[in-house]
């Protein structure tokens, strides 16, 4: 873990998080207690409103930007407890090569394939839009 920090400790522009022994239920459990313990210190517990800003402000990675792609190494198609909250809006890519055998040319794979992608947000395209609606239509259903 030492080597790998200090050669890439004068690398810009990606960051890379490792979460060793990490849950992503165990974060958001600590993120929920945390803004319990905040408001019961300042006296605000009868008035709390958690919303989802005061949750991402109190996760592990409230500094970092959330992932706009996930790499699931080994064929699994499951996240694993894994960046629950964060991973909200990211893409998805699954590749069958082992973790330790992740290599430069797997990581550029990936990314091609995620450079593809029409990124939504959970909203739809006009395109998308159009062609549900035209579905909907030649079902029978109307889509108002």
């Amino acid at each position: 873990m030492e080597a790998a920090v200090q050669a890439t400790s004068r690398n810009t522009g990606l960051r890379v998080n490792l979460a060793l022994n990490y849950g992503g239920r165990n974060e958001l459990v600590d993120a929920f207690n945390a803004i319990l313990e905040e408001a019961r210190s300042h006296g605000q517990l009868s008035r709390l409103r958690v919303d989802e800003a005061a949750i991402a402000a109190h996760l592990y990675t409230s500094s970092l930007p959330d992932p706009d792609l996930l790499i699931r190494t080994s064929g699994e198609m499951r996240i694993s407890n894994f960046l629950l909250w964060q991973i909200a809006y990211a893409e998805l890519y699954v590749t069958d090569v082992l973790w330790p055998d992740f290599k430069r040319t797997d990581l550029l794979r990936a990314v091609l394939d995620y450079q593809k992608r029409d990124r939504r947000f959970g909203g739809l395209t006009a395109s998308c839009s159009a062609s549900a609606e035209k579905g909907l239509v030649s079902a029978g259903i109307s889509p108002r």
